[in-house]
């Protein structure tokens, strides 16, 4: 893939966040997300390649926008697969809430595993303990062998979670090791690729997250060396029916980030919509607005965080 798409793709994602930033804090989750949603698509349309989405947020059968099997952009002689959430957190918009962001991740063809919407547990890091981390073990055996990778003690970690009853065992459990805890509304991707980056003060992402969420933390943390291990857990009924129609008839096997994103050229691409663990959100001004976005791609493990200033005197929309 063109190493220059990277920076392209960034112009959807902040069509995407400076259309859902209109709606902070208004209390309208599913206008934020269309508006997300219709912006990041006539973006992608704009660029010159054949993208085709494997892992979309609209729903085929209602014909919405960006879902699974859709094919957008200007054409060119490549496709690339693409997975998307144009804005993950909606409520966090709707109730102005932490972590919104848009997010793109994207890579040759078959690179990216394709799962069902569905739930998956998570337990990701970043690169120095990228090799120690094993989900199948109790989260206090975990914990021990991070915080000697990193040459902590237990209680210097800082482990997120998302805020949700299922996991009231899970933060009791962490608790008792003495590691801090850091409950999030929403926002797991977000989290996940803090978890690997200097300076956001986030070690570890523990819990169950939405499937999609998974693949696209999984896309972001290869391109910069760290580790995301997923496993589907059914919540809902229907969720196993589902997982065998996609072939995991196993919901216990374990995935790792090299087995969500295959190959060696992923690329991924975030515009945080409100402020989050990774990037600020949209700030607006008399005259336009500023965003903040990262750009990552796995053959070079560059990571670029850009601010762009954005004019609307000639249109408004971008």
């Amino acid at each position: 893939m063109d190493r220059n798409l990277a920076l392209e793709i960034v112009r959807a994602t902040e069509a995407a966040a400076l259309a859902a930033a209109r709606w902070m804090g208004r209390g309208n989750a599913e206008s934020a997300d269309e508006a997300a949603a219709g912006a990041m698509h006539r973006a992608f349309n704009s660029i010159s390649f054949n993208g085709h989405i494997v892992l979309g947020d609209g729903d085929k059968d209602r014909a919405q926008l960006l879902h699974a099997g859709e094919t957008v952009g200007s054409g060119s002689d490549d496709t690339i697969d693409i997975a998307v959430d144009p804005l993950e957190c909606t409520n966090s918009v709707a109730f102005g809430r932490t972590n919104a962001m848009a997010a793109v991740a994207m890579a040759p063809t078959g690179d990216f595993l394709e799962p069902p919407v569905t739930y998956m547990d998570k337990l990701a890091v970043g690169a120095e303990a990228a090799s120690v981390i094993n989900i199948a073990e109790p989260i206090e055996e975990n914990l021990e062998r991070i915080a000697e990778a990193k040459n902590y003690s237990v209680g210097d970690l800082t482990v997120v979670a998302l805020d949700r009853e299922r996991h009231a065992e899970l933060i009791d459990r962490v608790r008792k090791t003495g590691a801090r805890i850091h409950l999030i509304p929403d926002g797991d991707v977000a989290a996940a690729v803090a978890a690997a980056l200097p300076g956001t003060g986030i070690d570890v992402l523990v819990g169950i997250g939405g499937s999609v969420a998974g693949i696209l933390a999984a896309a972001a943390l290869r391109c910069i060396g760290g580790e995301i291990q997923g496993r589907f857990t059914p919540l809902e009924e229907g969720d196993l029916d589902r997982l065998k129609q996609y072939g995991h008839s196993s919901p216990n096997r374990i995935f790792r980030a090299v087995d969500m994103v295959r190959g060696n050229k992923a690329m991924f691409a975030a515009t945080g919509v409100t402020d989050g663990d990774m990037l600020n959100g949209v700030r607006y001004r008399s005259d336009g607005a500023t965003t903040h976005s990262v750009v990552m791609r796995l053959p070079s493990r560059t990571r670029r965080f850009i601010v762009t200033e954005h004019y609307f005197t000639d249109n408004p929309d971008y």
